[in-house]
């Protein structure tokens, strides 16, 4: 059965940002509310002045943008570049999905944020080189990367000898 959602009908909560620079205004998540199994969507409200979220790009899922209202600059590897009411923005997984918005503006940029559905997906932020594990939001610095085995020596010391026997 579909479920229709409408801006003038669609409550907004204010973002809970301590650095005054990011705030934004977001519908509840509109695809909790349509039982949707592989996206994840709600309306984003973007006032004068203010950046989205930290430049950033996912491993794990795709993102969709489609500016309602207002306008806005995207910030992307190509460079900056202006949108518009209509516009329809696609994010690819990887590096060369990462994005963020400024409303260069007068008025609210409005849209909608479509996302697939991971169990865990990875965002990273190139800027403050940081590394978010979702939706735990469990946040680490990129410098913390280490080899896969890194402090796995001695991995017989850890196993009853009857079961591994001695070397």
């Amino acid at each position: 059965m579909p479920k229709i959602f409408n801006l003038d009908n669609t409550s907004m909560k204010k973002n809970k940002a301590p650095i005054s620079e990011f705030f934004w205004k977001s519908s509840p998540p509109l695809a909790d509310m349509s039982n949707s199994k592989y996206l994840h969507f709600d309306i984003r409200s973007l006032p004068p002045g203010k950046f989205s979220y930290p430049y950033h790009f996912h491993r794990n899922a795709e993102e969709l943008f489609v500016i309602l209202e207002g306008e806005a600059t995207l910030r992307s590897p190509d460079g900056f570049g202006k949108l518009a009411k209509g516009d329809v923005i696609f994010f690819e997984e990887g590096p060369s999905g990462t994005h963020q918005l400024y409303n260069h503006g007068r008025s609210d940029c409005v849209y909608l944020d479509i996302r697939t559905r991971a169990n865990v997906d990875v965002c990273e932020y190139p800027d403050s080189h940081k590394i978010n594990i979702l939706p735990a939001l469990d946040i680490f610095r990129e410098s913390s990367k280490v080899p896969y085995y890194t402090d796995e020596k001695n991995v017989r010391d850890k196993w009853p000898e009857e079961i591994v026997g001695g070397e």
